[in-house]
């Protein structure tokens, strides 16, 4: 019985210390935080392959009642946008808006949201790129609704001929992954390239403004943005 016991106890206490490991990495994206690539108190030179190229960041974001954390005046994903525009010294920031707006409260936002993808939905957008032919590089930034990108969106990459263009998807959602649905993106984008994107959970965007910039340079880092 006395071994019995033991063995049950290092399998609990094995358990505690692998869940708390997990819980601690997972959920508050600031595993890296601490420990930015990127010095941004110093100038950042972009990737040898993007000098000389124009860099646009364009974005969906809302603002109203949003998913664990209430009324907001300014998205999630808008907040990621002005920091990778202000880290990449992007040319022009572009906020892709509907011509009618979704409900402020949550439940019914989603309610529209849902029948919108199940209809493969185009909504009208209120505004245009006018100048977009001038733009290498497009940041396209959107929260994940229903594992999906939101249908404005679509909309947005089928409103413009993006040959010799990339496109580097970002997105806030329940967790800091991306749904994998960015890899259809040159599907609706035609002529895009695609780089590797950024997931981000919206929570820890709205709550830790910083640290989620850190993880933003850090990103970028990836992508070979360096002091």
């Amino acid at each position: 019985m006395m071994k019995k016991f033991l063995a049950l106890l290092c399998a609990v206490l094995t358990f505690l210390v692998v869940g708390c490991g997990d819980m601690g990495s997972g959920g508050s994206g600031s595993d890296h935080a601490n420990s930015a690539v990127l010095d941004l108190s110093r100038p950042v030179q972009p990737p040898a392959d993007f000098a000389g190229k124009r860099v646009l960041v364009a974005f969906f974001s809302r603002t109203g009642e949003n998913f664990e954390v209430g009324y907001i005046e300014k998205g999630n994903t808008h907040i990621i946008a002005d920091q990778i525009a202000d880290i990449t010294h992007a040319d022009k920031i572009f906020e892709i808006q509907t011509v009618k707006p979704y409900p402020a409260d949550y439940q019914e936002m989603t309610k529209i949201a849902k029948e919108e993808q199940a209809a493969s939905a185009r909504p009208a957008l209120a505004a245009r790129v006018e100048d977009m032919a001038s733009y290498d590089i497009i940041y396209l930034g959107y929260p994940i609704w229903y594992q999906d990108l939101p249908m404005p969106v679509y909309t947005f990459l089928e409103s413009y001929d993006f040959s010799g263009k990339t496109i580097i998807p970002f997105c806030t959602g329940m967790g800091n992954t991306m749904s994998g649905m960015e890899e259809e993106i040159p599907l609706f984008a035609k002529g895009a390239q695609l780089r590797r994107g950024l997931g981000i959970q919206g929570k820890f965007v709205h709550n830790n403004p910083d640290e989620a910039k850190l993880e933003v340079a850090n990103w970028l880092a990836t992508l070979g943005y360096t002091n």
